[in-house]
């Protein structure tokens, strides 16, 4: 799943696990815990709150870590979102100021490491990110830096996808 910011990409991901019997919601970024921006805490509890009463979340900063674990226990999972996994990746490894080869290294092993619990796992998944040839992009390095490690992550997940879906204005295109 795909699509802009706002553009009801996280929406459209949750109503195609309406009916699931167990969700894992996995909330790749920084937790409240290691990060208590009241913003962010605010925006975790308003999404947790729309999410149906059966869904659990999950905060963490180590994606393959958590689809692993909530593959394993049989959930459906639902990662909202890669951009801001990246973000806590970019964060917790010191990648905004680094060469673009290291950040590109670090960010790939990462990826690695989830692409091979997402070709293994036996359940549903379903990725949300943010698509960045539509989204405004600061145009200094780090912004640079951010919207070509996103776009790396976002063509590796795809590879191991089943589906992908573009959502603009909230209208899906499934690709």
């Amino acid at each position: 799943m795909t699509g802009g910011v706002r553009s009801g990409k996280s929406r459209h991901a949750e109503s195609l696990l309406a009916g699931a019997a167990a969700v894992a919601y996995v909330a790749p970024g920084p937790t409240v815990e290691e990060d208590p921006d009241p913003d962010w805490a605010a925006r975790l509890a308003a999404h947790q709150a729309s999410r149906p009463q059966g869904w659990r979340t999950v905060e963490s900063r180590e994606l393959a870590g958590a689809l692993s674990d909530a593959t394993a226990r049989g959930d459906t999972v639902i990662v909202d979102c890669l951009g801001t996994w990246l973000t806590a990746v970019m964060d917790s490894h010191d990648l905004w100021e680094a060469p673009s080869e290291k950040a590109t290294a670090v960010v790939s092993e990462l990826v690695d490491d989830a692409v091979q619990v997402l070709s293994i796992c036996d359940g549903d998944v379903v990725l949300v990110t943010n698509e960045v040839g539509l989204g405004v992009v600061p145009a200094h390095r780090s912004g640079r830096l951010f919207r070509d490690l996103l776009g790396m992550v976002n063509q590796r997940l795809a590879e191991v996808c089943d589906e992908v879906h573009l959502v603009i204005a909230g209208r899906v295109l499934k690709l």
